[in-house]
């Protein structure tokens, strides 16, 4: 037996060596199917690996609120399509008066002494009312009315010396009823002369006849002016339809006594400034653009695309909103030397509304000259995209998401952001949001932060979600 084992031995040593050289030389066969097998156990692995991952990180996209968390967050939802949206040139801008149209100055006619004033700075006046009342000093104008006085009564004693020769049967010769005819000729020009010139100095007709029955004018009436109404100059006027009383466009305009140059008693001369007045119906939106962004603005006028504008007004304010179509109607050809850029305006139609309170009537304007404004002209369309409210969209580095709602569950997701101002984030229609979905339009912020901040599958205590996302209290047990 022992003699058998030590001849096997060499036996088992060659042929261990030859299937080593065997296994070595046919590598190449077997080395792939090894592997392979490798791999598949490899891919097998990863795929399992995958699915649970996948549901891991879905459950992170998501996360779940009471109802009282919602209405605590003031979540609105809302159901988002497609649409189009305007790119847009913000320029700074300003509300102004219009000259001409928006303030009125009042001179006093006469040289005189300011007898009464019956309005004050802030006073709301309407045309045909007294603003002061002027005691006449002008000498020249009281002897205007001397002259006019005069020559009526002696155009009377010419028409009736005339009409007495006339009567004489021929008697009296024709040249002298020829020289009495060229005094009343000469009398009458003298009278329209002198009538004109008081009608300049603000005399009315009632007051001319009086000055020419002898009753001489010694206190002067100065009244507020009529003013028509320039409504149909613009575009598209404005509705006012706020409450409380409006003033009517139909209506005589009213003015507001915005400045007294002068006080009781003081002596004023001819041409004088008295006060000014205001009407802010009809103002202008004066936009300020450098010299690169000129083209965009020419190109917004020769297509007559309107400019929005931005009145960064309280959201709390009652105002309804502004119908009224802005379009470029003056672009300045000249450039401010100092801030190196050129001015264009826009006609805007004001709204208003009237206060009374202790017997006196004011005036409330909703835009005033000096009103800082956001000027938004159109640049590039953009179609087919989602406009959702800045708020609607978080940002985290580079990535933008957006939350979806169902029920009490609501699901990030990750969109491309094409455009973004103040007040609206411009997301491409991808695919990453279906037309129709209900999304979250504000404090997306800070839901985003309440799913970092969660494990993915938290729940309030005392209540389970269903598979629809609803969430639901927990029944007791005892029941």
């Amino acid at each position: 037996m022992k003699v058998l084992l030590q001849l096997m031995k060499p036996i088992l040593a060659i042929a261990i060596t030859v299937l080593i050289a065997t296994g070595f030389i046919l590598r190449e066969s077997w080395l792939p199917l090894l592997e392979q097998n490798q791999s598949g156990e490899a891919s097998s692995s990863a795929a399992s690996s995958k699915k649970t991952g996948n549901k891991k990180d879905s459950a992170k996209e998501k996360i779940v609120l009471s109802d009282q968390a919602i209405a605590n967050l003031g979540l609105k939802v809302k159901s988002i399509l497609p649409e189009t949206y305007w790119k847009t040139l913000q320029v700074p801008g300003m509300v102004v008066d219009r000259p001409g149209r928006s303030d009125r100055g009042i001179i006093s006619p006469v040289d005189g002494v300011v007898d009464k004033m019956n309005y004050f700075p802030g006073d709301t006046v309407r045309p045909g009312e007294v603003l002061y009342t002027i005691r006449i000093l002008s000498e020249s104008l009281q002897q205007t009315q001397s002259k006019l006085f005069k020559d009526t009564q002696e155009i009377k004693l010419a028409e009736a010396k005339k009409k007495r020769l006339e009567s004489s049967g021929g008697a009296v010769p024709g040249a002298r009823i020829i020289e009495v005819a060229s005094e009343i000729t000469r009398l009458k020009v003298a009278i329209k002369g002198y009538r004109q010139e008081l009608l300049s100095r603000s005399f009315t007709p009632n007051q001319l006849n009086e000055v020419a029955a002898g009753n001489f004018v010694k206190e002067l009436n100065i009244f507020v002016p009529s003013q028509a109404s320039e409504s149909k100059l613009l575009g598209t006027s404005a509705a006012q339809q706020a409450t409380g009383e409006e003033v009517k466009r139909d209506s005589p305009p009213s003015f507001e006594v915005q400045e007294c140059k002068i006080d009781l008693g003081q002596q004023v001369r001819t041409g004088q400034m008295l006060c000014l007045l205001a009407n802010h119906q009809l103002l202008a939106i004066e936009g300020r653009a450098f010299r690169d962004e000129t083209q965009l603005l020419e190109q917004s006028v020769k297509a007559s695309w309107p400019v929005e504008v931005d009145f960064q007004e309280n959201a709390l304010a009652d105002w309804p909103p502004v119908n009224q179509v802005f379009l470029i109607q003056h672009l300045a050809n000249v450039i401010d030397p100092v801030n190196r850029t050129f001015a264009f305006r826009m006609a805007l139609e004001n709204q208003s509304r009237v206060v009374k309170q202790d017997g006196m009537t004011q005036v409330l304007w909703r835009f005033r000259p000096g009103h800082k404004v956001r000027i938004l002209i159109r640049v590039e369309k953009l179609e087919n995209v989602f406009v959702l409210p800045t708020d609607a969209v978080a940002r985290d580095g580079a990535e933008a998401f957006v939350f979806t709602q169902n029920v009490n569950t609501f699901q990030r997701k990750a969109v491309r952001v094409l455009e973004r101002d103040r007040r609206y984030t411009v997301v491409a229609n991808d695919g990453s949001l279906m037309p129709g979905s209900f999304v979250v339009q504000s404090s997306a912020e800070q839901l985003n932060r309440m799913l970092k901040s969660s494990s993915g599958d938290d729940l309030p205590e005392g209540y389970h979600i269903h598979a629809d996302g609803s969430l639901h209290k927990n029944e007791d047990e005892g029941n």
